[in-house]
């Protein structure tokens, strides 16, 4: 018993924090992406016997922790998810944890302001992505996965994770042109 305890806090420690912030970067929430994370560390550890030591352990455990995040989504059909880090973060290092960063170097002040408006912009056209496409969009370009660990995490061919980011990029541009012809 003390072995499980070792290694379930090992466990813990090691991808806590990635896996917190997939599942945020999903749902928008950081009390229930806390709870999902928590359940799909406890879903792994029961588990363990299901894991296939031919491939990685961590695309194991964020496939584990994606699936669980989309059945969330699919329950509560949860419309956001954040770009600057969560507004209920409890100290700077939590809303460090939830923020993507979209670096640029030598910015005036007002292209700073354009870019976090066009962060904004970025925010919501992925909180309207079908949650695969969303998924794909985050492990890709957030996460910087290959795409043969994203094809592991999501259960499905590389083809397929190829056609879901197309398809997504497609539609970010279509609604980011949308959001851009308003504003003209």
């Amino acid at each position: 018993m003390k072995g499980d305890e070792a290694a379930y806090r090992e466990l813990l420690e090691r991808f806590r924090r990635p896996v917190f912030s997939l599942i945020y970067r999903m749902i928008g929430d950081r009390e229930q992406a806390e709870d999902l994370a928590q359940e799909s560390f406890v879903k792994a550890f029961n588990n363990l016997d299901s894991y296939n030591p031919n491939y990685r352990f961590s695309s194991w455990l964020f496939k584990i922790a994606n699936n669980h995040a989309i059945d969330h989504l699919r329950r509560a059909r949860l419309p956001t998810v954040s770009i600057h880090g969560s507004p209920h973060a409890v100290d700077a290092e939590r809303e460090e944890e939830t923020r993507i960063v979209l670096e640029a170097h030598d910015e005036s002040p007002e292209q700073e302001m354009l870019a976090l408006e066009l962060g904004g912009e970025i925010e919501q056209a992925i909180a309207v992505l079908r949650p695969e496409y969303r998924t794909a969009v985050i492990l890709r370009h957030v996460e910087n996965r290959p795409y043969e660990e994203i094809a592991e995490i999501m259960d499905v061919p590389i083809g397929t994770v190829k056609t879901f980011l197309h398809r997504a990029r497609a539609e970010l541009r279509a609604q980011l042109g949308h959001l851009r012809a308003e504003e003209e």
